[in-house]
């Protein structure tokens, strides 16, 4: 019987065995690797597969890093597939057989020629439902990107303009660093509803710079920009225009390493320059209205590296070095010569991603980054300060010793999709050690409350910092999330997530951040799209704050500050009064700052060429930082603990809330390689402090600060207008517009005794004058030639083509270098003649709010004049 038994399994075993092994033969699949020309692969490339025989519905999926796409479990049979990308031409392969095993094919996409047009087949309402998509998001094209500034920090500035305040840059997923050069940017993406669980901050815009990597045949750039003051106009607060000279320089080399395999990143971007800062002041029986030089020098070197491990695993490295150092810090406005210092930034930066599949379903990706930075300043002028409110600054600027700073921040990302759902989780981790010997206001500052006061040599405040300021201290914060994007149906897609994370240094660690947001697309025709979201969101408690509480702690320093002093010599004088030593300190219970945040947004598409989208959102918090000084004086004068002086808690009680509406239409046209996008932001911006150390007016009131915030810019328009004049001339036009920002009226003096000289006028709120709004008209208009042996695609130089979604409107893309007349040859030259504040508007940046001064209700700062620079570009 045992053996009868015996028999049995082992029949049963093999049957099952067999079955097994059976089933397994039946199924195959194909990988299909798409490339460039030279070879190059393509991420991101939508490969889609058709079976034919027998007959089936067709699959898609999209190239990842190494631009590899593999469809498995396929049954046995003959498939057609099909590649295409932006910049590219369609390629199919047909009869592809399928049986056991993996099939590997390439397919060799040629670039697309000068405006063809490409159509992808996705389902109109599932684009819209894509979180990838260009829905809800404002993309640049290769002409716009080329119409940004050449100097990365001025680009920088451009791009947090076009974005508006509490916008986050990053590049390739990182944070921190230059901006490449922009012949080396694939795409620049503009997103507001980040409201997905993977985000730190949101409600806020991203702005998503990819960088192409360097594969293909050796190719590069060189650019030389020169501005100078006889190209000009003069400074509106300046009675002659100042010196100006700026001489920019960069190059790229970008190529292939190993065919398939291996490809480098090189670049070298600098300036030299001086310009001049406006001094707008007034002495004792004159006025001054000057300007000074402030000489500039940078440096920064990047080189990268893309190695396939494998088909389908990317490993990238890339380093950077960014020296600085700038002269005359600190002078202009009020401030005068003596106020100068110089400030030196060296910084190495080094990056890491390793992208690949993870089993059949899943995929990961994992960044790492190591900073290196040292700063040091140093004063022109070692003398005590001056301050006459709103007149003037003399003295030394204070600012001495250095900070280095050495950090690295850890991120990885696992996508996992099966059926109807599409999860993510993730891990930040983020810290460092610090070293600071930042010494300010060790001279000690006069504070005057006007000209008279001053002549009369009767300040109102003396305060001075000291002890060591030597500080050393590590600070980490991490924060990880889990987010499943769920196709409920074809028109309609929810998401649900959320985060955790937590600091050292705050005692709250339960900090949940619950996220969900829902995209809806009502018709078949997928014109319109309605996306909503809501969710927590935590901002970090600063390292530098932190610092300034471990340092000003009232042992390693200490703030002395004495009310009616006596001048020159503080302690001389028959009506000081010298206070106990004051501190900062870290409250008790203090907490990451927290904000929630909702918003809800339409879009539309208009024709084959326009969309048109509007988005509102609100925000508020009842935690964000303010100072408070819990020692400050009572009503009699005297304080609550007569020991210490001024004790500034750094506290998680402010109230913060804004309202947003949004408004963009882009359009894009394939006559003369026309766009426009405008973006219109009506905004309103409310809180109780202005930073952790900002002390209100009255202590005992805290709730009277309420208040505009200090960049509450109700109106703010963007405009950007690209085209092609004529043959290879192209013309670019910017237009930004704000109304006014909001500023504090004070009547100069501390009638309350708190050493801070910000008492208001009864009845006068916070914030709540406000200056005259600013606009400002820049363009640059270039013109491009090629000469040479024509390129091996025929095509060459930078290939541009209209991407049009089926029912949507097109989108411009380029693959990078010179366009215009350069297209298909060996070399390209562009020459271009670039300018800021075409109209030569005063665009006033501060006004003064102290009745005291002289300049009370002017403008006492304003925006740089009309500039123009030439420039010329190589390419090969």
């Amino acid at each position: 019987m045992v053996r009868v038994l015996a028999v049995l399994v082992i029949a049963i075993l093999a049957c099952t065995s067999s079955r097994v092994v059976a089933q397994q033969a039946k199924t195959g699949a194909i990988q299909v690797a798409v490339v460039d020309e030279s070879g190059g692969v393509i991420p991101g490339a939508r490969v889609m597969l058709q079976p034919v025989d027998p007959a089936g519905p067709p699959i898609d999926a999209l190239t990842d890093a190494q631009g590899a796409a593999t469809f498995s479990g396929l049954p046995p049979g003959r498939y057609s597939v099909r590649g295409e990308f932006a910049g590219f031409d369609a390629r199919q392969l047909d009869d592809v057989r399928v049986r056991s095993g993996t099939v590997r094919r390439e397919l060799r996409l040629p670039v697309a020629r000068h405006a063809e047009d490409v159509e992808v087949g996705q389902d109109n309402r599932e684009r819209g439902l894509d979180p990838r998509s260009s829905a809800f998001a404002s993309v640049l094209s290769r002409d716009q990107i080329d119409a940004l500034p050449d100097d990365p920090d001025e680009m920088e500035a451009a791009l947090n303009e076009m974005a508006g305040p509490g916008a986050t840059i990053r590049v390739d997923g990182f944070r921190g660093g230059k901006l490449p050069p922009k012949s080396q940017i694939r795409g620049i993406r503009f997103r507001r509803d980040t409201f997905a669980a993977e985000h730190h901050g949101g409600g806020l815009a991203i702005v998503d710079i990819t960088t192409s990597p360097g594969a293909g045949p050796l190719h590069g750039t060189a650019d030389l920009t020169f501005r100078d003051e006889s190209l000009n106009a003069r400074h509106p607060l300046s009675a002659a225009r100042g010196a100006e000279q700026q001489q920019n320089y960069g190059f790229t080399l970008n190529g292939s390493l190993i065919r398939n395999r291996t490809s480098f990143s090189l670049s070298n971007t600098g300036t030299h320059s001086y310009d001049s800062q406006a001094i707008f002041a007034a002495l004792p029986g004159a006025a001054v209205a000057e300007s000074a030089r402030r000489p500039t020098s940078r440096n920064n070197f990047s080189a990268r590296i893309d190695h396939a491990l494998t088909r389908s695993t990317t490993l990238k490295a890339a380093y950077q070095r960014n020296h600085a150092r700038i002269d005359n810090l600190g002078v202009g406005d009020f401030n005068l010569m003596s106020r100068g210092y110089s400030r030196r930034t060296d910084e190495h930066l080094f990056r890491a991603s390793l992208s690949g599949p993870l089993g059949r379903r899943g995929f990961l990706e994992t960044r790492v980054q190591a900073r290196d930075q040292a700063l040091d300043a140093s004063s022109l002028v070692d003398s005590p300060a001056i301050i006459v409110l709103d007149a003037f600054t003399d003295g030394g600027a204070q600012i001495d010793g250095g900070r280095v700073t050495r950090d690295f921040e850890l991120a990885s990302d696992i996508d996992y999709a099966v059926g109807r759902h599409a999860a993510r989780v993730g891990v930040l981790i983020e810290g460092g050690r610090y070293r600071s010997t930042e010494n300010r206001n060790a001279g000690g500052t006069f504070t005057f409350p006007s000209l008279d006061a001053y002549s009369a040599g009767r300040p109102s405040t003396y305060t001075r910092r000291t002890g060591e300021p030597l500080v050393s201290y590590g600070h980490v914060q991490a924060g990880w999330y889990a987010q499943d994007d769920i196709r409920l149906a074809r028109s309609l897609s929810m998401s649900v997530g959320v985060r955790q994370e937590i600091q050292t240094h705050i005692g709250d660690w339960l900090n949940l951040a619950p996220r969900i947001g829902a995209t809806w697309s009502p018709f078949k025709s997928g014109v319109t799209t309605v996306r909503g979201g809501a969710g927590i969101f935590y901002d970090w408690y600063d390292a530098q704050t932190y610092e300034q509480t471990l340092r000003v702690d009232g042992t390693r320093q200490s703030d002395l500050a004495i009310l009616n002093p006596g001048y020159p010599d503080p302690f001389a004088g028959g009506r000081l009064s010298v206070l106990p030593p004051g501190r900062l300190v870290r409250a008790p219970g203090v907490v990451q700052p927290t904000v929630a945040r909702t918003n809800v947004a339409v879009e539309q598409v208009i024709g084959k060429y326009g969309r048109v989208n509007a988005l509102y959102g609100y925000g508020r918090s009842r935690t964000a930082l303010r100072g408070h000084d819990v020692n400050a004086p009572l009503p009699g004068g005297d304080r609550p603990d007569p020991s210490v002086g001024t004790v500034t808690h750094v506290e998680s009680t402010a109230r913060s809330a804004m309202h947003m509406l949004h408004t963009g239409f882009s359009l894009t046209l394939p006559w003369h390689r026309t766009s426009l996008f405008v973006n219109y932001t009506l905004g309103r911006s409310m809180n109780e402090a202005d930073g952790p150390f900002s002390l209100p007016a009255d202590n005992g009131n805290l709730r009277a600060e309420w208040g505009p915030s200090p960049y509450d810019a109700r109106h703010r328009v963007s405009t950007m207008l690209n085209t092609t004049l004529w043959g290879s001339v192209k013309l670019a036009a910017t237009v930004n517009s704000s109304s006014g920002l909001p500023y504090t009226v004070t009547t100069g003096f501390d009638d309350n005794r708190d050493t801070v000289s910000n008492d208001r006028p009864a009845g006068t709120g916070r914030n709540s004058a406000r200056g005259a709004g600013r606009w400002e008209l820049g363009s640059r208009l270039s013109w491009a030639f090629g000469f040479g042996p024509r390129t091996a695609n025929g095509g060459g130089g930078t290939p541009v083509i209209m991407l049009r979604t089926v029912g949507g409107p097109p989108a411009e893309t380029s693959m990078g270098g010179v366009s215009g007349g350069a297209e298909g040859r060996r070399f390209r030259v562009e020459l271009y003649l670039a300018g800021t504040n075409l109209a030569n508007r005063m665009n006033a940046m501060a006004y003064s709010g102290v009745l005291t001064s002289p300049f009370y209700g002017r403008p006492t700062a304003a925006a740089g004049p009309r500039k123009l620079e030439v420039g010329v570009r190589f390419g090969f």
